[in-house]
């Protein structure tokens, strides 16, 4: 009851918000809650006959202000690009206007895929071709130039690839620091990163990534299959968008393989591509060597398994729902024996 008078509190601020300072013109009329995530409050403004989504950041003041200013200057840098995302018409980093940063941009109309399916969908060849628009976005977003679109401060491109294993193996140790915490370690995952270290692909092209690209941050067109946008940028940076890639394949439902940790009916169905298919659309529509592709794969696993391993360490510590970390914890455990899975069967071999 708390958490739902907050939100109610948070909706009427934005909506006397909306009337004074928003876009759009005339009264407010509608303010509702959308899904979000623990860090994030999603609302949508409905005003003269357009609607909008608000997006707000919680956690320390200052670090929330940067991540919303950050994740708003992405977009606006991506908005005259081929890259389907919301366009941004306000960004407010002053926390005292909502008690939290935001930003607000369009509302899309579409349908995440992991939560709904459209009977547009139930046909087979929609639902494939939907799929390889989905990499047909991912690959538009990596050739986009970050130089070019003002994003060349966004990252730190020199390394990126050779830290990743390093950073992330850190970050899971020092979940082993909370008390109660019955999760992975580093030693259960010395098979997958010990190859990942020693096969590191070189001479790859530094470019703008997504950070976090899965069906979840998806949304389709509810009538024909395309990209109506891809959402949640909060982790974008200059680095491998061949990263991107990988994470799109660490999670997509495979027929020879475990079973994707995402879900939904379309996920479930068996009519999206295959994952060798979407690579090779990739390929269409992209000029980077795709030769590591395997590498970048079980680096995505192991990357989004240590980042969901923190939901039990945050539960652990009583900062989060056991609930939501025990549920969580079973998908990077699923992660973790995915990359295994797409280890070379010869010990050291390469990708």
């Amino acid at each position: 009851m708390a958490a739902r008078r907050r939100l109610d509190d948070l909706a009427d601020r934005a909506a006397r918000w909306a009337e004074a300072s928003g876009p759009g013109a005339g009264p407010v009329e509608a303010v509702t809650p959308l899904t979000g995530g623990t860090q994030n409050v999603l609302l949508r403004i409905d005003r003269g006959g357009r609607s909008y989504v608000l997006r707000g950041r919680r956690g320390e003041p200052a670090a929330a202000a940067r991540g919303t200013v950050r994740e708003a200057s992405v977009l606006r840098a991506l908005a005259p690009t081929p890259v389907p995302c919301p366009a941004v018409h306000a960004v407010v980093h002053d926390a005292e206007v909502l008690g939290l940063p935001f930003y607000v941009a369009d509302h899309v109309d579409g349908f995440n895929p992991t939560t709904e399916r459209p009977d547009a969908y139930t046909e087979p060849a929609v639902a494939h071709a939907a799929g390889l628009a989905v990499v047909e976005a991912v690959a538009a977003l990596g050739a986009v130039d970050p130089v070019a679109v003002g994003l060349a401060d966004l990252g730190r491109p020199d390394g990126f690839l050779e830290r990743q294993v390093t950073r992330w193996r850190e970050q899971l140790a020092s979940y082993g620091a909370v008390a109660g915490y019955a999760g992975a370690t580093p030693a259960d995952l010395a098979d997958v990163t010990g190859w990942l270290e020693a096969t590191v692909p070189a001479g790859w092209t530094a470019g703008v990534m997504h950070g976090d690209l899965h069906l979840a941050n998806v949304l389709l067109d509810r009538q024909r299959p395309a990209v109506a946008a891809l959402i949640d940028w909060e982790l974008a940076t200059v680095g491998d968008p061949l990263v991107d890639l990988g994470t799109l394949l660490a999670t997509w439902p495979a027929p020879d393989g475990p079973p994707s940790i995402l879900p939904g009916d379309l996920v479930a169905s068996g009519t999206l591509p295959s994952p060798a298919e979407l690579v090779a659309h990739y390929g269409r529509h992209s000029d980077r060597d795709l030769a590591a592709v395997p590498w970048y794969a079980v680096l995505a696993c192991f990357r989004l398994g240590v980042l969901l391993e923190g939901s039990l360490a945050r539960a652990a510590a009583g900062t989060g729902s056991p609930a939501v970390g025990d549920a969580l914890h079973r998908s990077a455990t699923a992660l973790f024996a995915r990359a295994r899975h797409l280890l070379p069967t010869t010990p050291g071999a390469s990708p």
